[in-house]
């Protein structure tokens, strides 16, 4: 069996390859490691985002879970932050996200929680993965008056909504706030926890149909909401993600205020207040270089991590630190959360807003961000792992870093969560970051190649024998393809 769990829990497209089989076991190997864990009946905590696969993978992992003992409490649409609390707040033993945050409908995924509202651990998850590839473990079922309940939980919107708006100490009245909600969960929570507070609020990517989250819309698509900010003259766009996690931010000129800038501003913001723990940020090594050069300007300590908001928390953990997050939105307020959430992000952002008086494009000043390029290239299954090992690849990496020496970066790796192979470059000039990215990704694409060994092997001999034609050494005719 391949691996089930990446950087950010189980993923994969719905139904085909996460399969409700799939589905059904890891509910059941959760349950019964919860009930093994309690000594008896566990409770486990069920949330999903608005994808049309959401539901038939929902009955599936309820299945498996009432089968191993435990119960399955229905949360509904929510975010995934709104599991995590809610595990906690319900003493809950576990809990399960059904999303696939921000990738397109097809995909569907799980995230698991323990009963402390934490992601499960690696061992935990090494624990699950066994048990699923397991056959005859699997076979085994309870019976009677064991077989767990499937129970809804009526009132955990409200609780998860309260638990999102006391995490700012102000009220949000004279601000107006433009909010694309991706088609997903946020289309439910997000226009309502803004206006309780007090915002005037536009809406757009607010009419999910089960196959439009993140379509078009959302924090990877900021055209529309660039347009709704102008149009409509707001002080602050906020885009969500499919599953609530992450929020990306534009100013009142539709300028992108970034993860990395929205940690620069929280973390001024926090030390002035006295609230920075240790004076210090966990970013990952994505995070710009800009964020950096900020931290050495303002005396803030800017700390990195691998990426993935799990390497990101287990380093505010480890050391103590409350502010943390990734480049792509995803914030992590340690004294309020356990998982980071967008509109506790949103909110927090508007708080710095309404506290310090100033326009968001003044806030978004406070770092420079350095030219990034970043490509993806598609990564064939069978070649996980091995691509890396090629040397020329390798050589050429090598050489253009040596080329920007210490004003850029290059940053070659597999992504957590789907079969592409990122590469990002930093440096002062973009035409320059460009073209090796360019060039990167065009050996890269060789290197996925997926030919046959014959077919290689053909390419190469007629290149060869163009390469001695043009050098005079041939008489062969015009060659083609």
């Amino acid at each position: 069996m391949n691996k089930l769990f990446g950087t950010d829990g189980v993923r994969g497209l719905a139904v085909a390859e996460l399969d409700c089989e799939t589905v059904m076991r890891i509910g059941r190997s959760l349950a019964a490691v919860a009930v093994a864990n309690k000594g008896g009946r566990a409770s486990i905590l069920v949330g999903k985002d608005t994808r049309n696969s959401s539901d038939v993978l929902e009955a599936a992992l309820c299945a498996g879970i009432c089968s191993a003992g435990a119960d399955a409490h229905i949360l509904g649409v929510i975010p995934t932050q709104g599991v995590s609390y809610l595990t906690e707040l319900y003493k809950a033993d576990a809990g399960v996200m059904i999303t696939a945050s921000s990738s397109p409908a097809e995909y569907n995924g799980l995230k698991l929680f323990s009963h402390s509202g934490y992601r499960i651990s690696a061992a935990e998850e090494q624990e699950i993965e066994e048990l699923v590839a397991d056959d005859e473990w699997q076979k085994l079922a309870v019976g009677g008056d064991a077989i767990g309940r499937i129970i809804y939980e009526e009132k955990s919107e409200w609780d998860y909504i309260r638990r999102v708006v006391r995490t700012v100490d102000c009220d949000l009245r004279g601000l107006k706030l433009a909010l694309d909600c991706a088609n997903g969960v946020a289309s439910r929570y997000a226009k309502r926890i803004f206006e309780g507070l007090g915002a005037a609020c536009v809406t757009v990517g607010c009419a999910p149909d089960g196959f439009n989250i993140n379509k078009d819309c959302g924090v990877d698509s900021l055209d529309q909401l660039r347009s709704l900010v102008l149009s409509k003259h707001c002080d602050l766009g906020l885009a969500f993600d499919g599953d609530g996690g992450k929020c990306i931010a534009l100013d009142e000129h539709g300028n992108v205020l970034g993860g990395d800038k929205q940690l620069a501003i929280f973390a001024k913001f926090m030390r002035v207040q006295g609230k920075l723990v240790s004076n210090t940020v966990v970013a990952t090594v994505m995070s710009n270089l800009g964020l950096t050069q900020f931290g050495e300007r303002e005396g803030i300590n800017v700390t990195t991590a691998a990426v993935g908001a799990g390497n990101v928390l287990d380093r505010m953990m480890r050391f103590g630190y409350n502010l943390g997050g990734e480049q792509n939105g995803h914030i992590i307020f340690l004294d309020c959360e356990k998982i980071g959430d967008g509109e506790i992000t949103g909110v927090k952002l508007c708080e710095v807003l309404k506290k310090t008086r100033r326009r968001a494009s003044e806030l978004g000043r406070i770092m420079e961000c350095c030219p990034q390029i970043a490509v993806n290239v598609p990564m064939p299954a069978e070649k996980r792992g091995v691509w890396a090992e090629d040397s020329e690849f390798r050589e050429l990496v090598s050489e253009y870093k040596k080329k920007l020496g210490t004003d850029g970066r290059i940053i070659v790796r597999e992504s957590g969560t789907e079969s592409l192979v990122r590469i990002m470059i930093e440096g002062k000039r973009t035409g320059v970051i460009t073209e090796y990215a360019k060039v990167l990704a065009e050996k890269l694409r060789e290197v996925m190649d997926t030919r046959t060994e014959k077919e290689l092997q053909a390419e190469q001999m007629l290149r060869q024998l163009r390469e001695e034609r043009d050098n005079g050494l041939s008489v062969l005719p015009e060659l083609k393809t």
